[in-house]
């Protein structure tokens, strides 16, 4: 085993802690334990990423902690899998911005109501959509109070930065904000067509709405998020979660990223934590151990000055 600080080999066992066995680098002085497990974290890469993939397949941020504590005896706190959560989306979020999608030229819209009695003044939310119909990859996904034309344009710009490219059609239910929001975002050479559902298999947002019932059913877990910020926050990470660790039937196995040409070098959650520098994932910074220098008490620093007879 190399020390995880310093890649020494010279590392002796050094006792356990609650059953886990502990190591000692006798070059660089520091303990550690297993090397799946991030510096300055007791928990491995692998109870992490368990734990966002669980998240991000539906179960809530309690059945997590309660499922850790019933199969492993793992007590993690209550805020534990949240943390880990908001700090390693933020990292997959880094890493899958420095990749386009080799998308289609046909897109898919779609809005629907998530929750009809939001905060004091009991509003609606809606989630709005933009799916790419070949590859299945979710351009967009965009969380707000209404569903005008600004806010539908806004997620129609994401999806457009998101591609690096305008379609030539773009599939939508009746909803009259489209037409003006399409035009704005993409000019006259996007044609806008509406459709019906489940009608037509070539003219239909089945695709898109069909992600979205699957968002709809995954957000009736989550009710710790109190705010619009946590929920924009989780919605972000599932797009990620979807296009790239989440493998479809009609894709034969293969996540949207793969099928959009992206190859994304980590396969999975564990895989995007364990191959970061330790610098990235380390909760403390990680800094070299300087040593300390003190004045032997055998060496005179001053000179001896003569005794006065």
């Amino acid at each position: 085993m190399n020390c995880k600080y310093c890649q020494s080999e010279d590392v002796i066992k050094y006792g356990t802690y609650k059953g886990i066995q502990r190591y000692f680098c006798q070059k660089c002085n520091r303990k550690f334990v297993s090397g799946d497990t991030i510096p300055k974290m007791q928990n491995s890469t692998k109870v992490i990423a368990d734990s966002l993939n669980m998240h991000y397949e539906g179960m809530s941020l309690n059945e997590i902690r309660r499922n850790f504590i019933q199969q492993d005896s793992n007590y993690v706190s209550k805020v534990t899998p949240y943390n880990w959560e908001k700090r390693f989306t933020s990292l997959a979020q880094t890493e899958a911005s420095k990749y386009h999608p080799n998308v289609g030229e046909v897109w898919q819209a779609d809005e629907t109501v998530i929750h009809n009695n939001w905060g004091r003044k009991k509003k609606r939310l809606w989630l709005i959509d933009i799916i790419d119909r070949d590859t299945r990859f979710l351009l967009a996904t965009k969380l707000s109070l209404s569903r005008n034309k600004k806010d539908i344009a806004l997620a129609m710009k994401e999806a457009k930065d998101k591609a690096g490219k305008s379609p030539k059609r773009i599939l939508t239910d009746g909803w009259v904000a489209y037409p003006d929001a399409i035009e704005l975002v993409f000019g006259a050479n996007t044609k806008h067509v509406q459709t019906t559902p489940f009608v037509d298999k070539d003219m239909s947002t089945n695709i898109v709405e069909r992600v979205q019932g699957t968002l709809k059913e995954r957000t009736k877990v989550m009710r710790g998020l109190k705010t619009l910020e946590s929920m924009r926050a989780f919605l972000k990470g599932w797009a990620i979660h979807y296009n790239y660790f989440r493998p479809h039937l009609s894709l034969n196995d293969r996540t949207p990223a793969q099928v959009a040409g992206i190859n994304f070098p980590y396969a999975n959650w564990k895989e995007l934590i364990e191959k970061q520098p330790y610098s990235v994932t380390a909760r403390i910074p990680v800094s070299p151990i300087q040593p300390k220098i003190t004045a032997s008490s055998g060496i005179r620093i001053t000179p001896r000055t003569p005794r006065l007879n």
